[in-house]
């Protein structure tokens, strides 16, 4: 086996709906998942917002159809999915990025690959100018009492989905009317406040990937054809 550094493509699906975002990440995990040979996997890392939406994992308990419907009043899609984690907001303005990767390529196991996603988040909020980003005994990623980042995955035969969400210009009022990740007494915060200024979804892409390469110890490619939902 090649000893090289794993690589992974960049697919920048730009801003759909929820479900589209799922159909993608179904079709590229699975495209090559039936190859004998692991190291023929081809790494995908999707970078994406989403219309309004709440999502809901599989640790999740106790909303109802009548929360449902209480949410999709506000204007947002309701998503039930096999990711772990609780209850969360994906928006425009958040960046929502699916690693789809073969963890033997990384020599990682799915409890390690949930570390090294934690410590790329941590180091990508340090370079854009937040030292205080760190892990708690609670999922994510937190300043202080305040989540900046969701991490909800999920790992099937080696090969990891979903992945996180990083509040960069996220409007947060969205998170007024659940309890995030169901933890109670603490909120939530984006990159913007935290720095007192616009920070871009872009912006933050830019300085996501760098740590990415970084932390993940990988090559990074971006897909040839810009169009990527044309891949669904």
């Amino acid at each position: 086996m090649s000893t090289s550094r794993p690589l992974v493509t960049v697919v920048r699906a730009g801003l759909h709906n929820y479900a589209a975002g799922l159909k993608l990440q179904n079709r590229l995990a699975k495209t090559n998942q039936s190859l004998d040979d692991y190291a023929k996997f081809r790494n995908y890392l999707v970078l994406q917002e989403h219309d309004p939406v709440y999502t809901i994992g599989i640790r999740t308990k106790g909303y109802t159809e009548a929360d449902e419907e209480r949410l999709r009043k506000l204007g947002a899609d309701f998503h039930r999915t096999d990711r772990g984690g609780l209850i969360t907001f994906h928006g425009p303005g958040q960046i929502v990025a699916y690693p789809i990767l073969h963890l033997r390529q990384f020599n990682l196991t799915m409890r390690n690959y949930v570390g090294t996603l934690e410590r790329m988040v941590i180091e990508t909020c340090q370079r854009l100018g937040i030292p205080n980003a760190k892990t708690t005994m609670d999922t994510g990623i937190w300043v202080g009492d305040y989540k900046i980042c969701a991490i909800g995955v999920h790992g099937s035969r080696y090969v990891t989905t979903h992945g996180i969400g990083l509040n960069c210009c996220t409007d947060l009022k969205w998170f007024e009317h659940i309890v995030p990740c169901g933890i109670e007494g603490k909120g939530v915060t984006s990159l913007s406040k935290e720095l007192a200024r616009h920070v871009s979804t872009e912006e933050a892409s830019r300085t996501l990937l760098k740590s990415f390469s970084q932390i993940f110890d990988c090559r990074l490619e971006e897909q040839a054809d810009s169009r990527a939902c044309d891949t669904i």
